[in-house]
């Protein structure tokens, strides 16, 4: 994994030592400084203590006092409790190195449990280091699920939910997640949009084997296959949010899920104010995956009308990634799946714009 970049912890010193020293102060609530030439961060070694519940009940000292092991004492997992100084000595007071080799994402301390954006940072890291063979320690995981259970994950703030989220999306298996927030119960807590589809059933010619919650996992890991945008990835997940919503007498099918289902992306996204880029290529992909998919069923003018409704004309750009969402949904039924409509809605987009006013005034048509 390369490096990205270093942050450096400094021991013994105080905020008007830095600055006397032309460090330019960057945190407004923690002692963080800016290199005057490289840029990069340095930040006083701190300890933290809890003080009220949620994400800002804590009590931080940054004095002169506090070692680098006290530091390194309130991170969150081992793996990121190590420290190299600048001979480039390992210092592992918390066996981070033996984690690593392990491939367990393991918590530092008890202290973990203060904070419950941690529960959602190792199920991102759990997104990020899937491929590579990583997993969440046993105890680590009962920890968290004893979190939900306090009830500490209700003071998450919605902007850090979706900041986390959002990472996620970009990670390599974004459906890990989803998956480690539901083996601890936080998904129930978190995204309960999410977690009401699991048991939710499929009609028998679609997807039948599995669940609405498994199948929209499974369009989340097609996509990431089919494109990089964590917006595409947003749109496949999501896509059949509305299923939920299905009296339970009408199982296995799902009439108007579609239109039930922008709904719930729109209420989703005001919740945790996600940006409406995502919630507009969401519903739209809600609204037509199914007509997409349909396209050899459809009428001449139907078609025409769709292309207009998801604006393919003038933004031919954002109609290619609601095609790609729908080719994840296609292809999340675990089987081989040729998905042709792809092909067939860029030939039909491609011959429609050929069509202009001139092409009818040369046939001698006349209009007002």
């Amino acid at each position: 994994i390369p490096v990205q970049e270093q942050d450096w912890v400094v021991v013994g010193a105080t905020p008007e030592e830095l600055l006397k020293r032309k460090y330019r102060q960057v945190g407004r609530d923690f002692p963080v400084f800016l290199h005057p030439e490289t840029k990069e961060e340095y930040a006083l070694a701190r300890t933290e203590r809890k003080s009220a519940p949620g994400y800002y009940g804590f009590i931080c000292d940054f004095s002169e006092s506090v070692t680098l092991e006290e530091d390194l004492a309130r991170r969150d997992l081992t793996i990121n409790a190590m420290a190299m100084d600048e001979q480039g000595n390992l210092i592992d007071p918390y066996q981070g190195q033996r984690d690593l080799e392990e491939k367990l994402l393991r918590h530092v301390s008890p202290a973990f449990a203060e904070d419950p954006v941690r529960v959602l940072r190792v199920a991102r890291f759990a997104s990020r280091f899937h491929h590579l063979g990583f997993k969440i320690a046993n105890e680590t995981r009962l920890l968290m699920y004893s979190m939900v259970k306090q009830g500490e994950l209700a003071h998450l703030i919605p902007e850090r939910v979706w900041q986390e989220w959002q990472k996620s999306l970009q990670e390599k298996n974004p459906e890990q997640f989803i998956l480690s927030l539901r083996s601890c119960d936080a998904l129930r807590v978190v995204l309960p949009e999410i977690n009401s589809l699991f048991g939710v059933p499929n009609p028998h010619q679609y997807h039948q084997e599995i669940d609405t919650g498994i199948h929209s996992l499974m369009a989340l890991r097609a996509s990431s296959e089919l494109s990089e945008e964590p917006l595409v990835r947003f749109a496949a997940l999501v896509h059949d949010l509305g299923k939920a919503s299905t009296p339970i007498q009408d199982w296995p099918k799902h009439h108007g899920h579609e239109e039930e289902g922008t709904k719930l992306i729109r209420a989703l996204c005001a919740r945790l104010r996600i940006p409406n880029d995502y919630r507009d290529l969401a519903v739209t992909v809600a609204r037509a995956h199914l007509n997409i998919h349909r396209v050899c069923e459809l009428r001449p003018n139907t078609i025409v009308k769709l292309l207009e409704q998801v604006d393919a004309f003038r933004r031919p750009q954002l109609f290619h990634k609601i095609l790609i969402a729908c080719q994840a949904d296609a292809e999340s039924c675990g089987k081989t799946v040729v998905y042709r409509q792809t092909q067939l809605w860029n030939e039909i987009l491609s011959e429609c714009v050929k069509v202009t006013p001139q092409t009818f005034i040369v046939q001698g048509y006349e209009g007002k």
